[in-house]
């Protein structure tokens, strides 16, 4: 396919924004073409009735030429490297969490009920880990070491990345810059400096809530405005991040 657009003058190329879209946009940059990113929910209502791939193609070249179209800007490999950090280590907590449900509720079935918070697991865990009978039977107390075992494994590989990421974050001069805003840490600073390409395409302030869908969903007509729950459209790891912050 390079070959093919590397014979080519440069030309305007527009692509739905999947999950390699950043990468051969990249590619076609450097053989000099203009490349514009669709989301694929702008791209649908160009679509005439049946859905196949020269429908599809007809759909981006109209939508790509649309005076009014909003495109996702290109990352670059160091925001997409920042990126798989947070994604790996939102999958990792994930999967703590699924383990201390496990071990909370299979203790519970014992009659050994923790306290609440995570604390309280950690050190029901530490004492699984370390061997301690906790008056259980031999073959559960066996299991459940297994479990807590996983769990501490998942709690060294989620101390390595968050080292990772505070490295990044301070190599990272934007990063480093949206640290110094009241309930921004390094977690969110990283995140948002990967996530988020060029913070200048929003026009605004408030057109960056609205892409990260923290404005309210509108209904509205006959010049009668009607708000409702925030859209909860964009990014949801970010909105999670801001709103917890």
């Amino acid at each position: 396919m390079l070959k093919f657009f590397a014979a080519l003058p440069p030309v305007l190329i527009g692509i739905e924004a999947c999950g390699t879209a950043h990468h051969w946009g990249r590619q076609l940059q450097n053989l000099g073409h203009d490349v514009k990113l669709i989301p694929p929910i702008y791209v649908k209502p160009y679509v005439k009735r049946q859905k196949n791939d020269a429908a599809d193609a007809e759909a981006i070249c109209e939508a790509v030429t649309r005076p009014t179209m909003r495109f996702v800007e290109i990352k670059s490999v160091d925001q997409q490297a920042g990126g798989v950090l947070h994604k790996t280590r939102a999958l990792l907590i994930k999967q703590r969490t699924m383990m201390f449900n496990a071990v909370r509720s299979h203790l519970a079935e014992f009659g050994l009920v923790t306290g609440t918070g995570v604390a309280q697991v950690v050190r029901m865990v530490d004492r699984l880990a370390k061997g301690d009978e906790l008056d259980l039977p031999e073959l559960a107390r066996e299991t459940l070491g297994v479990l807590a075992r996983h769990i501490q494994e998942l709690q060294d590989k989620l101390t390595g990345i968050d080292k990772q990421l505070t490295r990044w974050h301070y190599r990272n001069d934007v990063s480093n810059i949206l640290e110094t805003i009241p309930g921004v840490g390094v977690i969110t600073a990283s995140a948002l400096a990967s996530m988020v390409t060029n913070a200048q395409s929003f026009r605004s302030a408030r057109h960056f809530a609205a892409w990260l869908g923290l404005v309210p969903r509108q209904n509205s007509s006959g010049g009668k405005t009607r708000l409702g729950k925030i859209t909860k459209g964009g990014n949801r790891y970010l909105r999670q991040l801001l709103v917890v912050g």
